[in-house]
């Protein structure tokens, strides 16, 4: 069987392999070699990653047989580039397998098989690869237009996947550029705490330069994915839906919008598409007189880049993952930063967080066949099925602070990191350590730079809750009036208000937020009842604590609409509308399966859960099966609807 990828030949001399096999992940390494060699005895050796060490940034291979490891791989890379850099068959599917288990360090449950196989793409294939529309005649395509809320990652990926189909589609977008979150949100830090091959697009990888990217870069990655693809001509920019009704005559949506202070305009769509995420709306604490400060006060979600803040006293409010990135950047620039913490983050050790990645790694992702198709699959299974067993809930656990044996290993590791960076300052960590189980909230991602910065002689961690606002800064319910010349809140999102602030009518003329009556929820996190052809991408529980990037979700999510575009177009049925019972079923399924995670405890309290406790945002189980139940719709979860035919 040949090997399908295509790589540029190797010319690059002894020294250079050298020096570049020094950045290598030599797991993946070795698993590529024998792509090169078709020699199965470099995954049976004695260089191997151990499971239970998989969190170490080698597998917890010895750096003596990291030094073999790379000695082998020159000897292979310099035969290959002599030899005119020509691949030998590719191994058969069980020597696949074979590999998979060694490169985890553990034997992979065979019911993966399929879904670890489309992930890893051998032979070139889409790993979201959605039902053929062959046989769909283009003129049914062509006649459904579909309308996608929002330009940020999910809306320019359901984009792309409609254009392969030749379905029209409009991009509504309220900002002026695409980007989502990685536009809207430009405090100064900003990054992402996925790693980057994984937090891309399967179909457009990138050369990324961070590990872990910074906004600006996120942002040109988008924009570069909008030029490729031609969307940009497609969106309709500053302007925003004011509302969407679902027409039961026609059986299609009638989407308001409107731009500026425009008058409104009506768009017709076969089906609409809200791809406007769950952090996009800034949420401002309930605090008595926060009108009343007269100096510039602003959320990180919309940074006031206009306001210096060198040589002032700045209150930076919330200790979320924005402050957790923002406040060593202010912290050199400000008189004085005071932190007002509610609750700490656990914070995960990453020394690379803010690093560029290395010449020699670089090298190796573009070069060396396969390299990057294996390490992009160490980095999917160690930040994702690998880390689940982590954060279940063990029912016959008492220790406090914890859910499970496992839980408490990753609460003992988290601190003893922070111990070793705050040991030195007891008054510190004494109110840096959570009390809440590791991964009951969003956990931040951390190569000491935080830490650092609170030990700067300008910046002050306070918990003394903060009683009101006033007109000059800050009351404390001790009784501590402090002034400052800025506030600054790092207070999150309104994350459980989906779709907010749009007016969504389905049948019936039921809108969409009393029908929720406060607690969202879909189908698969994508269709609900009452609302037909309406499909939501990073919708109710399709978010994630530990296991994997938010883009696994949304290819898996977009699979699933374009197989339910296909069966509408070929059954000749107008809209479809997911069965009460299907999605009462699910969702209870969902319900119990969050009850048995670290964020769905009850003496947890963040912003996966709704107001009255009930978690909307995340999904608790592995992703081989989210990935499986979106693979296609079944037909007999939906009742399919036609159009009417008018009466004369």
């Amino acid at each position: 069987m040949e090997q399908s990828e295509a790589y540029p030949p190797i010319t690059a001399s002894d020294d250079e392999l050298r020096a570049a096999l020094e950045a290598a992940h030599v797991p993946s390494l070795m698993t590529a070699l024998v792509h090169l060699t078709g020699d199965m005895s470099h995954v049976r050796g004695d260089i191997r990653p151990i499971a239970a060490l998989f969190q170490d940034p080698q597998g917890g291979i010895p750096p003596a047989d990291q030094a073999r490891g790379r000695a082998i791989a020159l000897d292979v890379l310099r035969a290959y580039r002599d030899g005119g850099s020509k691949l030998p068959p590719r191994p058969s599917d069980a020597e696949i397998e074979e590999m998979t288990d060694y490169l985890i360090g553990e034997g992979v449950p065979r019911n993966y098989k399929d879904f670890l196989h489309a992930e890893l793409g051998m032979e070139g294939q889409d790993p979201y690869a959605h039902p053929s529309f062959e046989g769909i005649p283009m003129a049914a395509r062509q006649g459904f237009h579909v309308v996608i809320i929002g330009a940020g990652m999910s809306g320019l990926l359901a984009a792309i996947r409609l254009d392969q189909e030749h379905i029209p589609y409009t991009i509504i977008e309220k900002n002026g550029e695409v980007g989502g979150t990685w536009w809207q949100n430009q405090y100064p830090g900003c990054r992402v705490d996925n790693q980057n091959h994984i937090y891309s697009y399967s179909f457009e990888t990138y050369d990324w330069p961070y590990w872990y990217s910074s906004q600006p870069v996120l942002l040109e990655y988008f924009k570069h994915c909008a030029e490729k693809y031609g969307i940009r001509s497609k969106i309709r920019f500053n302007t925003v839906v004011d509302s969407a009704r679902f027409e039961e005559g026609t059986a299609r949506w009638s989407v308001t919008v409107r731009t500026g202070d425009g008058a409104p305009e009506v768009i017709e769509a076969a089906a609409v598409i809200s791809a406007v995420g769950q952090l996009n709306r800034p949420r401002l604490p309930a605090i008595d007189g926060r009108e009343s400060f007269r100096g510039p006060a602003f959320h990180s979600g919309e940074w006031r880049h206009d306001i210096d803040l060198t040589g002032k006293r700045v209150a930076v409010i919330g200790t979320g993952a924005s402050a957790f990135q923002f406040v060593p950047h202010i912290a050199e620039q400000a008189r004085e930063v005071v932190i007002f913490q509610r609750t700490p983050p656990w914070m995960g050790p990453q020394p690379v967080y803010r690093q560029p990645i290395p010449n020699g790694k670089h090298w190796l992702l573009t070069h060396v066949p396969f390299y990057r198709k294996w390490y992009r699959f160490s980095l999917f299974w160690r930040s994702s099925e690998g880390m689940l067993k982590s954060v279940t809930v063990d029912p016959n656990w008492t220790e406090p602070g914890s859910v499970s044996a496992a839980n408490q290993r990753m609460r003992q590791t988290l601190t003893a990191y922070l111990t070793r960076e705050l040991g030195d300052r007891p008054d510190l960590l004494e109110h840096a350590v959570p009390q809440y189980p590791p991964g009951g909230k969003r956990m931040v991602v951390d190569d000491g730079n935080y830490l650092r910065a609170l030990k700067r002689p300008n910046v002050r961690v306070t918990v003394d809750p903060i009683a009101s606002i006033t007109p000059t800064g800050v009351h404390t319910r001790g009784g501590a009036d402090e002034a400052f010349d800025v506030l600054i809140y790092a207070t999150g999102f309104q994350a459980s208000a989906f779709l907010m602030p749009m007016a969504v009518y389905g049948i019936g003329g039921v809108e969409l937020h009393d029908h929720w009556a406060g607690t969202a929820r879909a189908y698969k996190g994508i269709s609900i009842p009452g609302y037909p052809n309406l499909f939501t991408l990073y919708g109710p529980n399709t978010n994630i604590v530990v296991n994997g990037s938010t883009i696994f979700f949304a290819e898996c999510e977009m699979r699933y609409v374009l197989g339910c575009i296909r069966l509408l177009l070929a059954r000749g049925n107008a809209s479809m509308d997911v069965l009460p019972q299907a999605h009462d079923t699910y969702n209870e399924w969902i319900d119990a399966g969050n009850a048995l995670m670290a964020w769905g405890t009850s003496g947890v309290t963040s912003w996966y859960k709704n107001p009255d406790g009930h978690v909307t945002q995340n999904w608790p189980y592995t992703l081989l099966e989210f990935w499986t139940q979106t693979r296609a719709p079944d037909p007999q979860d939906y009742t399919f609807i036609e159009a009417r035919v008018p009466v004369a």
